[in-house]
């Protein structure tokens, strides 16, 4: 069976993906960010306008179900761009929904998730489906919520091929994360995604995690993300030195509408990857932004 990435627009070879920004939110809405939502068509069309003008060729959105992920529109904004998109389904943290809807989505979760990435996402034009699983830690642990919504990403997974990629609050819990999505429920670690993990800077932790064959995906340059900035560079270096270049992934992770236009997706493009070529040469910011996207997000597709 052939690998493909599921973008909204269908199944691409994965040579094809071309320079992704990989976590990223054109759209996101959640009640713990009241008034900085992520909802104006426009402005993510420019966003993907820019980036394309800056080389970007695909961009994964990590927003899952339940949080305003602009499903209906991402079709359009993809060609209109000339921009791969990749969707999501999955489920955050719970603190990101009303409970009472939450109550109503539990016991079909991995029903729902593999629909919406066999099937197409609900409330989208028919077709218009995920490309990946997001899931979400909890501040150093797993709780009954993300517990069972790991669960269901799991058994999704396994029905579909799909990639699963985890917000680690903090940066923390990412050992957790794998001993359940793998130790139990047998995904296998190249499918899996371990995002913010450049909020907890703590190499020795890092190269244990690529050890298990992971992705690491160190995104945030954006202004809400800032403080990761510093480290940055220090954390790619050690784990390339250790091996792991193949694994890393860079992505802007843009959240609220304040942070959107500063620096936006492009500052991947035009001030990370020319200073990544300065400092270990032009085959690494290829490796990061082209080669590795392509592999992390491509899957064996099974038949819906």
């Amino acid at each position: 069976m052939t690998a493909t990435v599921r973008t909204v627009l269908g199944d691409l070879d994965p040579a094809e993906l071309g320079v992704c920004d990989s976590h990223d939110h054109l759209f996101l809405r959640s009640p713990r960010l009241p008034g900085e939502e992520l909802d104006d068509q426009g402005a993510a069309a420019e966003v993907l306008r820019a980036f394309a003008a800056a080389g970007g060729r695909a961009l994964v959105q990590w927003t899952p179900h339940g949080m305003g992920r602009g499903g209906a529109t991402l079709a359009g904004l993809s060609r209109g761009a000339g921009v791969h998109l990749v969707a999501a389904t999955g489920l955050h943290q719970a603190v990101h929904y009303d409970p009472d809807g939450l109550a109503d989505l539990y016991d079909g979760l991995a029903g729902l998730f593999t629909a919406e990435l066999t099937t197409g996402l609900r409330g989208a034009p028919a077709g218009t489906r995920a490309g990946l699983i997001k899931v979400a830690g909890d501040y150093h642990g797993l709780g009954e919520h993300t517990r069972r919504v790991m669960a269901a990403a799991a058994e999704a997974h396994h029905a579909t091929g799909a990639p699963i990629a985890v917000h680690h609050e903090l940066g923390t819990a990412a050992p957790d994360v794998l001993d359940l999505l793998c130790g139990r429920y047998g995904v296998p670690p190249r499918r899996i995604v371990l995002g913010h993990l450049n909020r907890l800077p703590d190499l020795r932790l890092h190269r244990h995690l690529a050890a298990s064959g992971a992705y690491l995906a160190l995104d945030g340059p954006s202004r809400a993300h800032h403080a990761t900035d510093h480290h940055l560079f220090d954390t790619i270096a050690a784990l390339a030195e250790a091996g792991h270049a193949a694994q890393l992934l860079l992505g802007g992770d843009t959240t609220t509408r304040g942070a959107r236009h500063s620096p936006g997706p492009t500052h991947l493009l035009t001030a990370l990857a020319p200073r990544l070529a300065r400092e270990f040469g032009p085959a690494l910011p290829h490796q990061l932004l082209t080669a590795n996207p392509a592999r992390a997000f491509a899957a064996e597709w099974a038949a819906p």
